[in-house]
């Protein structure tokens, strides 16, 4: 047990499902015993008053029948319950019970049993005020300076302050500039009414002020009328804390001054009478009740201040006297004398639990057994050891959350692709040129095998490339049910796309037994979308600007096998060469050498090249794979074109740096237009009218000037978006280029896409050429390195815009030569694991200082010479440059 539990003296727990909150708790000699001792008022939001006068025989006893005095429902849920002089003619207590729509002033009473059963209790009551308006919360005392009585003020949920003398109804002010109600409460020593307002500060009003501001038509010239202005209140003093407050208090002892304590949501403050701050305590956890009371000290008071994760702290002033856990977390605490034991501490949860408590550090009785002493088997210990490293080593290598048995067990979800295009197209709003553009409809399928709540489905495409709908919304999956939607995807955008594929995610919640509203679960999957969505068969044409040549080693396949959808096999002339007509306009030829393993595919567009290049290669490897032959491969010897994919990158930094430009020019006329405002307002409001001197001329020019640059920058954003998914079309290019070119793995190959193509959008922010250049230049630092020199450089902490694209295009370049020099790929930055590989052919590779060099020099070409090139060069006896051109040809 530790030393520091709040010790429970007794405690009960009040109903079911009650709710309780801060004014819901008293302590006070309410039956007028003259005992001294206090008893408990409950007041709870479902109308149960209850008041208890707790004796047990030992601390931390069960609660007896006879501690509960009085238990009654009213109609009306409370909202408060006081107690103090509230009826005329007597100086003894009574309770004010506070509901939303009416004060009830309440006698308890108690009389003398006959039986075992002991003393009965009732109440009376007394008089009743009906509320024209909702109440909110209240406080009492003996406002004006009268004697041997208190008034009530109550403050109604829109801000008015109704005042009662007792069984008569005063008058009523509204709160100035009122939008939500705060804590309240009266101080008898300035003789004011203090609040928090929602504006976030502590409100002083005088009561002189508060009476005093009527509703009369009499306006008579007294000191009396200074003090206010009619209707309108004047605060006393104001003060900004910056929080709302949860609860205020009002305490003067004999020893100590009188002080206003607030409870903010982070702050606890102390103010002296006139407002200023006496002191103040930051606190590091989220409060939620406090009380002042006396202290032993003289000159300081002591506060007990209750917070969220159910901690109890004592502050002297500012400083933490003592700390101790309770059971619960408390919306309301009072300090009570309860039989013949002063300073109990009373405390009372949201949900019904009622403590009284005391602290101290009642000494443990538990004691700790003593351990057997015994010889230790080291050998035994070391044989477990291993034991249980090996079972942490095998529940490692995966890192799976879920066992794989388990994976997508719960929901799957399937995508069908129809292998024909929609005969009637679904395409809307295509801003391509074409007469037509087609569409292919994707059947998507869910299958739940248990149930899934809330499931939601969401198809994505890559722009330019678009859907009919692609969230859906389904009812409650029960087990083994399903669910069938199906849409189409058609292309959008006036440009190709650089991934024809898409992929479906479902949402769902699986309910258990501790979560029954479902625990967050996602399912997906991946459809790949037919060629014929973006092109069409057309004329191959002989003449291109663009050409990339593959090598494989096994011999040149018929397009009527591997392009059916694209070739028709009665005519013979297309068996080994293909035209590609693509929806934006431009055109693909695609050659199979007749003598030679190779296949050529060129355009007048290097981005264009793409598409048809990937769709070459996965149709080769699925043709061999159905023919069970495993040793098919597709290998690179010609040139990486570099300058081709330079020319891209400048075309889409250029782009970037106008949108920048715009945006600058955008701003400036912004500026401009609303400096013509200002003018313009300035010159309308003068009460003397002057001319405008062409100033609505000019508000017009510069309005139109911003028109038109906005439709500038919107036009140049979507050629940005244009030029970037030619980009990246370009850029899976030359990685699978590279990749057949150097053979790379699986793993190396995912680092070259890691390292240029790291965003999937584009912005002006963080762009892809500044995160390109990054990506590179780490690997040139690490694993690409030549020395330890390189590895120490750093590299910088921010991304930003760069000034041009030579730098990246050098990065780029030598991170071509370092390849080819051997170098590979890996995530590891030692250097020295790094082993040189021969390069095929037994070719020679390029003197890194003659490269570096020649990049440099502006207007040079970045081509790598290719792996065939270097090997003619070595080879013998060499070939003649005809023969050389015949062999390259197909």
């Amino acid at each position: 047990m530790s030393l520091f539990k709040a010790r429970d003296w007794w405690s009960t727990i009040l109903g079911e499902k009650e709710e309780f909150d801060l004014g819901c708790l008293c302590v006070a000699d309410v039956d007028n015993s003259g005992s001294g001792q206090d008893k408990i008022i409950v007041g709870s939001y479902m109308g149960y008053l209850r008041i208890f006068n707790p004796h047990p025989v030992k601390p931390g006893d069960e609660v007896q029948p006879e501690d509960l005095l009085l238990e009654v429902q009213l109609r009306e849920p409370i909202l408060q319950v006081e107690v103090g002089k509230f009826v005329s003619g007597t100086e003894g207590l009574h309770l004010a019970v506070l509901h939303c729509r009416k004060l009830c002033v309440y006698a308890v009473s108690g009389t003398l049993g006959n039986v075992e059963h002991g003393n009965q209790y009732q109440i009376k009551l007394m008089y009743e005020h009906n509320l024209q308006r909702t109440a909110c919360n209240m406080t009492y005392g003996p406002f004006g300076g009268v004697k041997g009585r208190d008034l009530i003020c109550i403050q109604s949920m829109d801000g008015m302050l109704m005042l009662f003398e007792q069984e008569s109804y005063a008058f009523g002010r509204f709160l100035p500039g009122f939008l939500l109600p705060g804590p309240l409460t009266y101080s008898s020593r300035t003789d004011s009414f203090i609040t928090v307002s929602s504006c976030r500060q502590v409100e002083s009003y005088k009561y002189q002020v508060l009476a005093f501001a009527t509703d009369a038509d009499e306006r008579q010239e007294t000191e009396q009328q200074k003090l206010s202005s009619g209707k309108r209140l004047a605060v006393d003093w104001v003060l900004n804390i910056g929080e709302q407050a949860l609860d205020i208090c009002v305490v003067s002892f004999n020893q100590a001054v009188s002080s206003v304590f607030v409870l903010g949501e982070r702050n606890f403050f102390c103010l002296k009478d006139n407002g200023q701050i006496r002191f103040m305590k930051k606190l590091d956890y989220n409060p939620s009740c406090f009380i002042p009371y006396c202290s032993v000290k003289e000159g300081t008071i002591n506060t007990l201040i209750a917070n969220h994760s159910k901690m109890l702290n004592v502050y002297q002033d500012v400083t933490l006297k003592w700390a101790t856990q309770l059971p619960y977390i408390p919306v309301s605490i009072k300090v009570a004398n309860l039989q013949d034991l002063k300073g109990v501490i009373v405390t009372l949860s949201d949900d019904g639990h009622l403590q009284c408590s005391y602290l101290g550090t009642d000494p443990s009785l538990f004691q700790a057994p003593k351990v057997d002493s015994r010889e230790i088997n080291y050998e035994e210990f070391d044989a477990e050891m291993k034991k249980l490293q090996k079972i942490i080593k095998e529940a490692t290598k995966t890192q799976d959350i879920l066992p794989k048995s388990e994976k997508h067990r719960d929901v799957i979800v399937t995508a069908e692709v129809s292998p024909d295009l929609d005969a009637e197209s679904q395409a809307i709003d295509s801003e391509v040129k074409a007469e037509s553009v087609p569409s292919v409809t994707v059947k998507i399928t869910i299958q739940s095998r248990v149930t899934a709540q809330k499931p939601n489905l969401a198809v994505c495409v890559q722009a330019p490339l678009a859907v009919t709908c692609d969230q859906f919304v389904f009812d409650d999956l029960e087990p083994d049910s399903s669910e069938t939607v199906m849409l189409s995807v058609f292309l959008k955008g006036n440009c190709s796309p650089s991934e024809l594929e898409g992929n479906c995610l479902v949402s769902y919640n699986r309910p258990t037994e501790l979560n029954p509203e479902g625990i967050p679960k996602v399912a997906e999957c991946n459809f790949s979308l037919p060629l014929r969505l973006i092109c069409f068969p057309a004329q191959p044409s002989k003449a291109a600007n663009h050409k990339i040549t593959i090598d494989t080693n096994k011999p040149p396949i018929s397009f009527v096998t591997i392009f059916p959808d694209f070739v028709d096999p009665s005519e013979d002339d297309q068996t080994n060469v293909l035209g590609f007509q693509f929806l934006t306009g431009s055109k693909t030829t695609l050659l199979a050498s007749k003598t030679s393993q190779r296949y050529r595919i060129q355009s007048d567009q290097l981005e264009d090249l793409w598409l048809i290049t990937k769709q070459l290669k996965l149709r080769l490897e699925e043709h061999f794979k159905k023919q069970n032959c495993k040793d098919f491969a597709c290998t690179f010897s010609g040139s990486i074109p570099l300058q081709e994919y330079f020319e891209l990158i400048d075309q889409h930094f250029e782009l970037r740096l106008n949108a920048e430009k715009f945006r600058e020019l955008l701003s400036e006329r912004a500026v401009q237009f609303r400096a013509i405002e200002r003018r313009l307002l300035t010159r309308f409001k003068d009460k003397t009218p002057a001319p405008l001197q062409h100033l609505d001329t000019l508000l017009e020019g510069t309005f139109r000037e911003v028109i038109a640059l906005a439709d500038a920058a919107e036009e140049n954003q979507a050629n940005v978006f244009r030029a970037f998914t030619k980009l990246k079309s370009a850029t899976h290019l030359v990685i699978m280029l590279i990749s057949l070119w150097q053979k790379l793995s699986a793993d190396q190959v995912a680092i070259l896409e890691a390292t240029f193509l790291p965003l999937a959008e584009d912005t002006q922010e963080l762009g892809w050429e500044e995160t390109v250049d990054a990506a590179i230049s780490y690997l040139l630092r690490t694993c690409l390195s030549k020395s330890s020199k390189e590895q120490a450089l750093t590299l910088g902490s921010q991304l930003c815009m760069p000034k041009d694209t030579s730098r990246l295009k050098k990065n780029i370049t030598l991170f071509c030569d370092r390849l080819a020099k051997g170098g590979r790929l890996s995530l590891s930055t030692d250097s020295a694991t790094q082993q040189a590989v021969v390069m095929p052919g037994g070719c020679t590779t390029i003197p890194e200082s003659d490269l570096e060099e020649r990049t440099v020099i502006p207007g040079s070409t970045a081509t790598l010479p290719s792996h065939g090139q270097m090997a003619k060069q070595k080879s013998k006896p060499a070939l003649s440059e005809d023969a050389a051109e015949e062999a390259e040809k197909p």
